[in-house]
């Protein structure tokens, strides 16, 4: 009994912010990156303080976006494939994040399965590095509970 205390105890401590743990970017890089994004996405807290960006309303408020389901943000006009894609369980992980924000379109279309899946997200992150250091900076601002 004690050792299966001390193993519910010890996943306890390991299950704690996954998320921001997997974040293996470089956050201050991803703050300079960041500025390509912000042409259609804005990062604001809860309590309505803008934390990166310029207010766009393109592309949803990117706040607590990992570890959030896709097509999460209430109010937001999401494409039907980000729905379907949210619909069947899509989080963004660094992985899932890093993929999509490379190739949107190309990305929805393997996870859905669907050729004529298509990403409302029109600019496409040109190198690996610089989308696991955006998702490091946007895991930096928060992370979904």
């Amino acid at each position: 009994m004690k050792n299966q205390f001390a193993l519910v105890a010890a996943a306890a401590l390991f299950a704690g912010p996954v998320i921001a743990q997997e974040a293996s970017g470089d956050a201050a890089a991803g703050e300079t990156a960041f500025r390509q994004c912000i042409t259609c996405h804005v990062v604001v807290n809860d309590e309505g303080e803008t934390l990166a960006g310029r207010n766009a309303k393109v592309g949803p408020n990117l706040y607590k976006v990992p570890g959030r389901h896709a097509g999460a943000v209430e109010d937001f006009k999401y494409s039907p494939s980000m729905t379907a894609a949210g619909e069947k369980g899509l989080v963004w992980t660094e992985e899932q994040f890093v993929k999509y924000a490379m190739d949107p379109t190309g990305y929805l279309r393997e996870y859905l399965g669907d050729t004529g899946a298509r990403g409302a997200m029109t600019h496409k992150v040109r190198k690996e590095d610089e989308a696991i250091d955006i998702y490091a900076y946007l895991v930096s601002m928060g992370v979904h509970e």
